[in-house]
């Protein structure tokens, strides 16, 4: 299922990177969901929850969390430079 499952994972990532290359539009809406999600992740964190992952006995941990939310804030910024304060070159 693993074997599986990787290929997949990798054709979406790679779709999805490569229509948020595309599409200005695109890298405007990360830039505000990474956001959230990062300041969502900071704020679970800072208070101590334990996060479980749905459909699985694993539990995400404050610890993890602090990461994911440092990370999430990271590529908002870089998606919040490439949708609103970087120009496209002209076609």
């Amino acid at each position: 299922m693993v074997a599986l499952l990787i290929p997949v994972v990798i054709a979406v990532a790679a779709g999805s990177a490569y229509a948020a290359y595309r599409s200005v539009e695109l890298r405007k809406f990360l830039a505000g969901a990474f956001f959230v999600s990062g300041g969502v992740q900071l704020y679970l964190a800072a208070a101590g929850v334990t996060v479980p992952v749905l459909g699985t006995t694993i539990q995400q941990t404050p610890e993890l969390g602090w990461i994911r939310g440092v990370g999430h804030l990271v590529l908002g910024g870089v998606a919040f430079y490439f949708g609103f304060v970087r120009r496209p070159a002209a076609s």
